[in-house]
């Protein structure tokens, strides 16, 4: 990468209701970007609308669109006229029967520079998507764009260190994860904390054995389940991390808002000199890794 700073923004929004609720608010926080800057948007997972993976129903899948399709059309529109590049997160329609968790990047002309369908799929209290979402098939590939090469994960993607090294080994020279993860409000104080420290930690820790840096953009609000159940509490926490998993910048708990910062380019080059990670990689020993478990 010959540029030497690039200047970002997270988006961190609640549910509004609809989607051209949810759409208006993204317009606008664009455009507070735009005028402030920024470069390189990254939006929340699903930010189209609640987190409809609570529950199981049928009715959800009503929720999904093609891509190319109407919010592809909106956001391309907003990314050519205000000259950014946006990471977006839609609930795909591929075919009947058949969708994903996709993240669409949109270069400054409007067009799609790429997309990365969510490869790892949880099936947890809370976050059902196994019953929604077809596993990603398009790999762990980064996504050129003008201003870098973007190694877009989503969510769930983020306990795995597997996902961020493929990512970096393929050139990434950014991560970027557009998540929707939260407490259940009866979970004690303490837990809730390890809960959202152990994410927060899993993510730094990426950026350190990778030397990249790591933009995470989370949901915040409350959102009740529609089977009755506790509801999830998103508990924001959108940060930046830098190639030693130092904190750029973060945001709290409970606020929209839009977190802006420069990323210091250079230093990932200056960070993998005197930290060679990928140099001392023992390859020839890592053959047990294509296994489930080693037994």
């Amino acid at each position: 990468m010959s540029r030497k700073s690039l200047s970002v923004a997270l988006l961190q929004e609640k549910d509004r209701g609809s989607v051209d609720a949810n759409l208006a608010a993204i317009e606008a926080g664009l455009r507070e970007a735009a005028a402030n800057g920024v470069e390189l948007v990254l939006l929340q997972e699903l930010h189209n609308g609640a987190y409809f993976c609570q529950h199981e129903s049928v009715d959800e899948f009503d929720r999904a669109e093609p891509i190319p399709g109407p919010s592809t059309d909106r956001l391309g529109t907003l990314a050519k006229e205000l000259k950014l590049v946006i990471v977006a997160s839609l609930f795909e329609r591929r075919a009947a029967g058949l969708y994903h968790n996709t993240a669409v990047v949109f270069e400054r002309d409007g067009s799609i520079a790429g997309k990365y369908r969510k490869m790892h799929i949880p099936d947890d209290p809370g976050f059902l998507e196994k019953f929604y979402f077809t596993p990603g098939d398009l790999g762990f590939e980064p996504i050129q764009t003008s201003v870098g090469k973007l190694g877009v994960l989503v969510c769930w993607d983020q306990w795995y260190p597997e996902a961020a090294r493929l990512m970096a080994l393929a050139g990434a020279e950014i991560l970027l994860y557009p998540t929707a993860i939260g407490w259940d409000p009866n979970d004690t104080q303490d837990e809730k904390d390890r809960q959202r420290m152990a994410w927060v930690l899993s993510q730094r820790g990426h950026a350190v054995a990778n030397g990249l840096p790591v933009l995470s953009c989370n949901r915040v609000g409350f959102e009740p389940s529609p089977s009755g159940g506790s509801g999830i509490q998103f508990w924001g926490t959108s940060f930046v991390a830098g190639p030693q998993g130092e904190f750029l910048a973060e945001a709290d708990t409970e606020s929209q808002t839009l977190l802006c910062v420069d990323i210091d380019l250079a230093r990932s080059e200056n960070v993998r000199r005197i930290w060679p990670f990928l140099r001392d990689r023992r390859i020839d020993a890592y053959a047990d890794l294509l296994k489930r478990y080693r037994d």
